[in-house]
């Protein structure tokens, strides 16, 4: 099923999604499962959600009567089935022993679900088993079968006793065990996630915790920490410093200088062994150089590893004196060296003391954009698997390349009646995908680099196509001018984007029997690679044949099939396409249900397959100019219709879904007020309709009311248990509201909403068919008896005809395109700028910013507007941060423009020279920045011209060489006036910093990011006007930018919403059991790491703090914590914030030098990400300097508190209630201090804000003028004392004064509140009644009465509407 979830974001920062459960709405996926069904809307989604979707205050009640989620309802078995079939899952554990040779029985936890396999795993992995790969697991002597689960094995029970046996070796055996010994040795060597290899990546949490904070942090909490912190943080990290060093974005972790255990281990040049060698068992040679400089040739063989008498250039294999037969290498290794013994022995020891998520593999390889200088040390397994691309050799697929199409297929196959069988087929898919999209990219990257032969060699290079390892392979140019009427390369380089955002939405759609491609967009070194898989059969036959459905040529020939007709238009609800019909080449009218391109093609395994999914979604005409067409006058005036590179640009899905949204509470709101004039003309003397008499007094007064008042009519006075609409929700629209609010469904359904059979169908009543028939035509809905909206995605398509009799449909069509296209210039854009104004929305840099914009629907292409509208803002000031990061990004994407083709004309030879030349242009103030032409290292005396097979593209031309600083600016002004109509008037980098206030350091991180570059991590001086920032031996790496699918984990999320509605609601304890419950659903797909995961973790974490649970707290944040560096990046966003919150929990937990070290951790990333200038900062400087004052600090606390002061004044105004709290804080340490002076001016300023904003009577300003008096007393003492110093000399009499250090949990209370966690302090009695009062509310509500609320406690309609 999809549901907006698909597009949300796990790294949205404390996004409310509200669930939303309807019984029984099972579709496809779902049905006959009794799971149920949930949709949802964030709160920080598109505009006019955001009000809806909030539980308001008073947190009771829930949000539409469809939500039973307090358990205490009959109708609730959706969510109780779906609970009860969690629980079968997680079957008891049970304990058994297990004994390895050479080592004392121990105990292991299992899960009776789990294989065999698992176990051997965790033999590999701890630290005295780790050793031992080939080896069998034994009961009773009976070998246990590695594919079986524990739960069917006959005798396994608690208490039994699993013998580890040593198996004779074979050739694959020794190697795997070879490849693992080398893995040891370099588990803690970072260089993998340095290289991007392997799915490592780089993690320094560690760093500044001292290791793991769970049990290290009990240890150090004896005694107060208070003496021996030095909490001076370094000078760059100080308020205002304009330093921005990079050097500390990569700590030097000591445990890396690693020990080292040998000085070679490779593969010896005497294999493979000779035929008679291969009679004596001989598999394999290895060649080992120990520390102790001790060389020597070791044998595997079948019965292990023994030292043989061969030399470096004499071959003889017998076994030397003595041997040293070991089954395992590292005994071998243990016996010969000493040194090997004893290093072998501590590495390992680190190793386990790591955190797990330090070690675990990411399901997507994550880059690094710095590393440090790295020796290159030598590895026979990387050499290996260098040359031979490990074809032949995926561990678990013996002897032959995987089929990824059929995998990629099967697992969609999968059943998925129940939440067992949909757990196992999501796992399928996820890890299917994720090891796809690591096979495409090492496949992009070698055609890219030219190792792959072309299967059209003949061809020019642009016209290469490539199939490596089942994967087909295309370049992103304009081939045989297929494009050449949309825009040429320009087009071609956006069509697989746009083809791979309609993977995701059919794939998400996941209907039975239609199949997509298996697809990965790689940009690498200025090329964009399409990698797909291969349709079985596709390449004996010519494409003309095949295509049984769609267009190949743009819809001059067009063909259709009834089977896909029959499958897309099951597809044509959630993606909002409407079924039409165009002509083809003999003027016959052709039925498509989706767009002219959209190919269909069966395979020789007779599956249905789509392909070149291009234009699932309509045109965008604002960046599309039609001849004889006019946009809306709010796009005219904006400047819209714009001419774009290519005619490809489509509307993002979320929009489509805001849009059809805004639309449907268009649509809820006139039936409504049409219905309530009759109903006041037709019987104004009927009293016993609550609901009406409620509502009619305003009937404009918002979306909540209407829907109230339509509910009450249709609901025609039905006196049973309407149990399905708790507020009598719309029956007139219930099933085309669940249409088309929710993307799952949207269609002509049976309009009367006859749920559960509580109300008669409305629609008997003429008057209210015609109501219904208004409101429809007004919206635009294709249909007249329900909401329906939905699109036509080849309008304005070139080459495209419709059939006469469809020209009144088609100009609704143009219509609708034009009303979507002005909803996001009028709507979208406003609304985006109205979430940054009141902080619900916070981009920090490029990629947060882009998610801001996708959220609601607004493509990339209107950064230019967007930042336009930003401009004109009258409270422009308080969006500079905004601003600043728009200008940021623009400037760098259409840097990144330029870079493309500028690479593509480089050969591999001049590869860094040439990077690093364009970095100086674009960044150093060096003026005229000149290349190095890579001839030095080596000149050829023969220049041979014969070099024919070469890269694409590539030629001997230097003519990257002559670009200049000045050039290239002129060419970004030039690009950001094209393509974003965003006017930058400057002809340097060092103007750009000056006029938008920019650093260059951010810059550097943003382009580095973008292409894929990979620097030294040194400190660059941009600003020398003598010599170039950047140098050739600077750039380290130019790793590939891919782009796929991300599969979800469906349950996990319903789970996680629930769990977060509970929450909202007030049921904490509830709300944690959900949220474990979708983590341990989670792990179950995903595995252990990805970003989903990690928002859990988050959220798990801070409801552990707020229930009181702090070292529990401690441990789920510093896992989100470590799995926000190792997924997202160690400087991303998300992982700041991420920061902050453990900072917090360290603090509670008495760890204060840690959370100091995590807060100057964070502010250092925020200060490189965006600089010292944005509304995040004043929140990290808040809690900087609230620490610091718990410890004493006071002329440091109040550095930051005083910066914090400044930056809450500019972005929140000198009235907001924030600025009222900092003014607080600083007062408190200048109390401290007893600078009682400045304390009274900054309190009474705190004063005064709380005073207009709240009121006299109100507790904050009752607290504010209690505290001014208390300062007052203080300064007149003090006063009093200085005057009798000043009176008596040196015998006054001085009565002592109280200096007051403050305490820890005063500190701890203003850190909770400024960071967003308020505890309400309740006694056991005040729980129970709150308790009661919820569900006697909730029963209220149920009942559809709402009676008149008790005074003071004002219960809003606004939480009855139906959000979707």
């Amino acid at each position: 099923m999809v549901s907006k979830t698909d597009d949300i974001p796990a790294s949205v920062p404390d996004c409310n999604p509200v669930d939303l459960q309807r019984d029984g709405a099972g579709d496809g996926a779902h049905e006959g499962t009794g799971t149920s069904k949930s949709c949802v809307k964030e709160s920080c989604g598109c505009g006019h959600s955001a009000d809806t979707a909030m539980v308001n205050g008073d947190g009771a009640h829930t949000e539409d009567g469809g939500l039973k989620q307090d358990g205490n309802s009959e109708a609730d078995g959706g969510e109780d089935s779906s609970e009860q079939e969690v629980i079968v899952i997680q079957d008891t554990g049970f304990t058994i022993k297990i004994q390895a040779p050479g080592t004392e029985p121990f105990d292991l936890q299992v899960s009776p679900q789990e294989m065999v396999q698992e176990i051997h795993q965790v033999l590999m992995d701890r630290e005295d088993t780790c050793h031992r790969t080939c080896f069998s697991l034994q009961l009773d002597g009976n070998v246990l079968d590695n594919f079986a689960e524990l739960k069917s094995i006959e005798g396994l029970q608690e208490g039994s006793l699993l013998k580890v046996v040593e198996e004779p070796y074979t050739v694959r055996e020794a190697r795997i065990h070879v490849r693992h010994i080398r893995d040891l040795l370099k588990s803690l060597d970072p260089s993998d996630a340095y290289n991007g290899v392997d799915c490592n990546s780089l993690s320094f949490l560690s760093i500044f915790t001292d290791g793991d904070l769970g049990d290290s942090g009990k240890r150090k909490k004896k005694g107060t920490e208070l003496e021996q912190i030095d909490c001076t943080p370094p000078e760059h990290i100080l308020p205002g410093s304009k330093e921005r060093p990079l050097v500390p974005l990569q700590p030097q972790n000591k445990d890396w200088k690693p020990m080292q255990c040998l000085k070679v281990l490779t593969m010896s040049g005497w294999n493979p062994p000779p035929g008679n060698r291969k009679m004596h068992g001989d598999l394999m040679y290895l060649y080992i150089v120990t520390v102790e400089e001790r060389h020597v040739s070791v044998t595997a063989s079948t019965r292990g590893f023994y030292l043989n008498q061969s030399t470096t250039y004499t071959f003889n294999p017998k076994p030397a004196n003595p041997s040293f037969l070991s089954h395992s290498l590292v005994e071998l290794l243990s016996q010969i060296s000493p040194a090997f013994k004893k290093n072998f022995t501590s590495l390992q020891k680190k190793r386990v003391q790591r955190h797990p998520f330090e070690r675990i593999a990411t399901p997507f390889q994550v880059y690094s954009w710095t590393a440090p200088q790295v020796d290159h040390a030598m590895d026979c397994v990387r050499a290996e698997d260098a040359y031979t691309s490990r074809l032949g050799y995926e561990e678990h697929i013996p002897g032959q390349t995987r089929d990824w199409n059929e995998e990629l297929q099967t697992t969609r196959e999968l059943p998925r009646k129940n939440l067992p069988e949909r757990l196992l087929r999501e796992r399928a898919i996820f890890k299917v995908h994720s090891d796809f999209a690591a096979a495409a990219t090492r496949g992009a990257m070698a055609v890219i680099d030219g190792n792959v032969m072309a299967i059209n060699p003949g061809e020019e290079t642009r016209m290469q196509m490539f199939i490596w390892n089942n994967i087909f392979f295309s370049l992103g140019f304009d081939v045989r001018d297929h494009y050449r009427e949309l825009g040429g390369d320009a087009a071609a380089h956006a069509a697989p984007t746009n083809d791979l955002n309609g993977v995701r939405a059919y794939g998400a759609v996941d209907v039975e029997g239609l199949y997509t491609l298996g697809t990965v967009v790689v940009d690498y070194r200025g090329y964009r690679v399409t990698a797909q898989s291969i349709i079985p059969g596709i390449l004996e036959r010519e494409q003309e044949q095949s295509v049984i459905y769609g267009s190949i040529d743009f819809g001059k020939t067009v063909v259709s099939h009834d089977k896909y007709l029959e499958l897309l238009d099951k597809t044509s609800r959630p993606l909002k396409v409407q079924q039409h019909n165009v002509l083809n080449e003999k003027d016959e009218s052709v039925e498509l249900c989706s767009s002219v391109e959209c190919k269909g093609i069966i395979g020789n395994d007779s599956r249905h397959y789509i392909l070149d999914l291009l234009r699932t979604f309509p045109p965008d005409l604002n960046f599309l100019p039609v001849e004889g067409e006019e946009l809306s006058a709010e796009s005219q005036r904006q400047g819209f219709p714009r001419q774009h590179r290519h005619r490809l640009a489509c509307l993002r899905q979320e929009l489509i879904e805001a849009f059809v949204e805004h639309r449907y509470l268009l649509f809820m709101k006139m039936a409504a007020l049409q219905l309530m004039q009759q109903k006041a003309n037709k019987d104004s003397n009927k009293t016993d309709m609550p609901a009406i008499t409620e509502t009619s007094e305003a009937p404009t007064d918002g979306k909540a009311d209407t829907t109230q008042t339509t509910a009450a009519e249709v609901s025609t006075d039905s006196t049973g248990p309407v149990d399905n609409s708790a507020s009598t929700a719309p029956q007139v629209a219930t099933e085309s509201e669940e249409n088309s609010s929710k993307p799952t469904t949207n269609g002509p359904v049976d309009p009367a909403g006859t749920q559960n059979g509580e109300c008669k169908s409305p629609l008997e009543d003429p008057k209210s068919r015609e109501v219904v028939l208004n409101a429809c035509k007004a919206v635009g809905s294709i249909s007249t008896t329900s909401f329906d909206i939905r699109f036509n995605p080849d309008i304005f398509s070139p080459g495209v005809r419709f059939p006469e009799d469809a020209l009144e449909d088609i100009q609704k069509q143009k219509q609708l395109l034009k009303d979507a296209a002005a909803f996001l210039v009028t709507c979208q854009v406003p609304s985006l700028v109205k979430d940054c104004l009141d902080h619900s929305t916070l981009p920090m840099d490029g990629a947060t910013l882009t998610e801001a914009l996708h959220q609601r629907g607004i493509n990339v292409r209107y950064l230019g507007t967007v930042l336009e509208f930003v401009d004109k803002t009258p409270a422009k000031a308080q969006l500079e941060h905004f601003y600043r990061i728009g200008v940021i990004e623009l400037i760098t994407r259409c840097a990144k423009h330029i870079f493309r083709t500028y690479l593509q004309g480089v050969e591999l030879s001049a590869l860094s020279a040439a990077v690093s030349h364009f970095l100086n242009c674009f960044l150093s103030s060096f003026p005229d920045a000149v290349a190095h032409l890579p001839a030095d290292e080596l000149v050829s005396r023969r220049k041979s011209r014969k070099r024919r097979n070469r890269v694409p593209g590539g030629g001997d031309n230097t003519a990257w060489a002559s670009l200049t600083p000045s050039e290239l600016w002129k060419n970004i002004a030039a690009e950001a006036q094209s393509y974003y109509h965003f006017k930058i008037q400057c002809d340097s980098a060092d103007q750009v910093v000056e006029k938008y206030g920019l650093q260059k350091i951010t810059l550097l991180r943003e382009i580095s990011v973008k292409t894929g570059i990979q620097i030294l991590l040194k400190e660059y001086n941009f600003d020398s006007r003598h010599k170039p920032a950047f140098t050739e031996e600077d750039i380290l790496n130019i790793f590939p930018v891919v782009k796929h699918v991300n599969p979800k984990a469906s349950d996990a999320f319903h789970f996680f919403q629930s769990g977060q509605a509970k929450v909202q609601q007030g049921f904490l304890k509830e709300g944690c059991e959900l949220i474990n419950e979708a983590l341990n659903l989670f792990n179950n797909v995903y595995g252990a790491m990805q970003v989903e995961i990690c928002a859990c973790l988050r959220l798990l974490a801070r409801l552990n703090y707020i229930m009181g649970d702090h070292p529990e707290a401690l441990s789920n944040q510093q896992k989100a914590v470590l799995m926000s560096e190792r997924v997202l990046g160690i400087e991303h966003p998300n992982t700041i914030q991420e920061y902050m919150h453990l900072a917090l929990y360290c603090f509670a937990n008495g760890q204060l030098s840690t959370a100091l070290k995590l807060l100057y951790r964070a502010r250092y990333l925020m200060l490189l990400v965006c600089g010292e200038d944005h509304p995040e900062m004043a929140l990290i400087d808040s809690n900087i300097g609230l620490v610091l004052h718990g410890v004493m600090e006071y002329d440091l606390s109040l550095r930051f508190l005083e910066n914090a002061l400044t930056i809450n004044t500019k972005y929140h105004g000198a009235r907001s209630l924030k600025v009222a709290l900092s003014h607080h804080l600083v007062a408190r340490v200048y109390e401290s201090k007893a600078e009682f002076r400045s304390a009274l001016q900054h309190e009474k300023e705190g004063y005064t804000i709380y005073k207009n904003q709240m009121g006299e009577a109100h507790e904050k300003t009752k607290e504010s003028s209690e505290y001014l008096k208390y300062l007052t007393q203080q300064a007149v003492a003090l006063q009093r004392t200085m005057n009798e110093i000043y009176k008596n000399g040196s015998n006054a009499s001085i009565m002592p004064l109280k200096f007051t250090a403050p305490s820890m949990a005063s500190i701890l209370e203003q850190l909770n509140i400024i960071n967003g966690i308020i505890f309400i302090p309740l006694s056991q009695k005040d729980l129970e009644n709150l308790k009661a009062e919820v569900q006697r509310r909730q029963q209220l509500q149920e009942l559809g009465k709402s009676e008149e609320p008790a005074e003071g406690s004002p219960l809003e309609l606004e939480d009855k509407i139906p959000v979707d």
